[in-house]
């Protein structure tokens, strides 16, 4: 983990945007709707690229986000750059940080910096531009053996954060890990206390690239450079346990070795959906449980992130590649909820704890989730226990606590325990004491 990366990161609660499907699609939209998006509880509004996409083998009428044609610039559909700037200034007066998306693994095949600087692309053995992963057939490749390609992307890095304070780093396993340090030192310089996430990846992508020879960094090595990395690496052990392949003690032996694997200090992203992976609620159709696993992701040690539709329960996953406006469906309003759960993870202990969990009561299907705090943290609550039903039913659950009369935290409500029993609605309980 980086030196200096600070626990409080773990409070945080990131909103995902992607601007071209938000509305109508302009960063006018966004900046309309600045006060409703801070009273989700949210502290870093995060925007996928803004730049101009590719046309050379575009995907879809739009383009990929990620197929940049110019770092440097603004997507004309977006807006200019000074409608970004002016952006920027409102969420910071609201708050609230920016984080900008970075794809540093390649660009379009008809990029200002492959015109300006073939050199510094990636070749194929017969000469040719291309990427090393075949699927990626939009884009091409950079090649970071050159020195003058990490002063041009340190660079630009630099002019960005002029405005915004944080990047999230698209593939960053496949770019040096030496220039993500450098990247951040130099960083620094404009934008002391900088965020970096790190989009890392599942452990089967990272060992089929080292068996093509293509170099690609763990979660252990990005924690050197970065503050978050994604929770790829048992992303789909959950996602086994939602479509009922997998038990869920399985998935929790998993989240529990994350506290043993990584630093102390580390943060895992921890997101039910994201722009790449399928909406929470049609993963999970049945509306108490949905509750519960979205509590979960503000529950479980980390940074939350939630993606823009989702406090309305959207169920269509909009495409990268065309336009396909989010349906903000007021019927489905959990904004409340949310908010409720932003204000709880605020609480100190959530940055300074110990954490595990485990499966309890009929079949298994009951997170009972632990936040201890050290012996040498000062904070007014010691410990916040998490009950969390994987199916959303109700049932007599057991459960190590001293009997006694306990304050749940999301509803207002009390939580009688007695002979270590309680009387477990379905609904996702957090106590703090």
């Amino acid at each position: 983990m980086a030196v200096n990366t600070g626990k409080e990161i773990r409070n945080k609660v990131i909103y995902q945007i992607f601007t071209r499907n938000y509305k109508d699609g302009t960063f006018l939209a966004v900046e309309e709707d600045i006060a409703r998006i801070k009273a989700l509880g949210v502290d870093i509004i995060y925007f996928l690229p803004i730049q101009p996409c590719g046309i050379l083998h575009r995907k879809g009428t739009s383009g990929s986000p990620y197929a940049i044609k110019d770092y440097r610039a603004v997507s004309p559909e977006l807006g200019t750059m000074e409608d970004f700037i002016r952006l920027t200034e409102k969420i910071h007066a609201a708050g609230m940080d920016v984080m900008l998306d970075v794809v540093y693994n390649h660009t379009s095949p008809d990029s200002w910096l492959l015109e300006n600087h073939p050199e510094w692309f990636f070749r194929r053995e017969d000469g040719s531009f291309g990427n090393r992963i075949g699927d990626w057939w939009d884009v091409i490749d950079l090649d970071y053996s050159n020195e003058g390609l990490w002063e041009y992307q340190i660079e630009t890095l630099k002019m960005w954060a002029k405005y915004v304070d944080g990047f999230r780093c698209d593939v960053a396993p496949l770019v040096p890990l030496e220039f993500w340090k450098r990247a951040r030192a130099e960083v620094e310089t404009v934008r002391p206390g900088c965020l970096w996430l790190a989009e890392s990846v599942e452990p089967e992508f990272i060992t089929d690239c080292r068996k093509m020879g293509i170099p690609a960094l763990s979660d252990g090595e990005l924690y050197q450079a970065f503050d978050i990395c994604y929770d790829y690496d048992i992303y789909h052990d959950m996602a086994d346990v939602l479509r009922g392949e997998r038990n869920l003690s399985e998935y929790l032996a998993c989240v529990n070795r994350q506290e043993a694997i990584y630093p102390d200090n580390y943060s895992k992203l921890r997101c039910l959906e994201n722009h790449d992976r399928p909406r929470a609620a049609a993963m999970i159709p049945d509306e108490r449980a949905l509750r519960n696993w979205t509590a979960w992701t503000y529950f479980v040690k980390g940074t939350t992130m939630i993606y823009a539709g989702q406090e309305y329960c959207a169920k269509h996953h909009p495409t990268l590649f065309d336009p396909d406006p989010v349906d903000f469906d007021r019927d489905h309003d959990i904004s409340g909820f949310l908010a409720k759960l932003g204000e709880i993870r605020k609480t100190p202990l959530f940055a300074e704890s110990s954490f595990s969990a485990k499966a309890v009561g009929k079949n298994a299907e009951v997170i009972f989730a632990v936040h201890e705090a050290k012996a040498d943290t000062s904070v007014l609550q010691r410990r916040a226990v998490g009950i969390f039903s994987a199916a959303g039913c109700a049932q007599a659950l057991k459960i190590d606590l001293p009997d006694g009369v306990y304050t749940d935290a999301i509803s207002g409500g009390t939580v009688d325990v007695f002979e270590k029993t309680i009387a477990y609605g379905g609904e996702p309980v957090i106590l703090l004491f």
